[in-house]
């Protein structure tokens, strides 16, 4: 006798969603390092809204969450998209823009895993400029950073130790304390690196 499927009520589905876009929305603003004023000046949704969100406790409306995804660079298909939706492959473009995490006269940090997965590794590509330096504050307590260069020279720091690296070099290292990655070569270096949380 096959046992029958569990149905679920539209009311079921709509908290199930509300839990995972309150999980989503805060791991995203943890991701970029975003307070929630950094969020509700990106989004233009209040701060007390995406706190009550965040805390599961809210039902936002389309037009809210268009906006949240708009802040963080996707469609609200992809902020809402739970794992039993995704698909067995995701590609992360080339062309993307929403994948540029972060662009300036230092660095540009592109996201290469796909930015609607609940996830404990992060994949990035790293291009920093001739004479810059990508310096950050600690992460999450146990996270550790996997570098390899693809081209250029850098120096890597974390906490008191440092390390250079030239094409090719792989390094890892704790980010939960301060860490910097420096360009000490002639051109624009390009990196791999992955984030690993704990």
């Amino acid at each position: 006798m096959t046992p029958k499927k569990k149905t679920t009520t539209a009311g079921e589905r709509a908290e199930t969603i509300n839990e995972h876009l309150g999980r989503r929305v805060k791991k995203l603003r943890g991701d970029r390092g975003w307070s929630l004023d950094n969020l509700a000046q990106a989004s233009g949704v209040s701060r007390s809204m995406l706190s009550e969100i965040e805390r599961e406790k809210a039902n936002p409306t389309l037009a809210v969450t268009y906006r949240i995804a708009n802040a963080f660079g996707m469609g609200i298909a992809e902020l809402i998209e739970t794992s039993e939706r995704q698909a067995a492959i995701q590609v992360v473009r080339a062309t993307d823009r929403g994948q540029v995490y972060r662009s300036d006269k230092n660095c540009q940090i592109r996201t290469l895993s796909p930015l609607n997965l609940e996830k404990d590794v992060e994949f990035y590509e790293v291009t920093i400029r001739v004479n810059a330096e990508l310096r950050s504050t600690p992460h999450y307590e146990g996270t550790r950073e996997f570098l390899t260069v693809e081209k250029g020279s850098v120096r890597l720091e974390s906490a008191d130790d440092s390390a250079e690296l030239s094409v090719g070099d792989s390094a890892t290292y704790r980010a939960d304390v301060p860490h910097s990655i420096i360009n000490i070569g002639e051109g624009e270096a390009v990196l791999f690196l992955v984030d690993i949380y704990r």
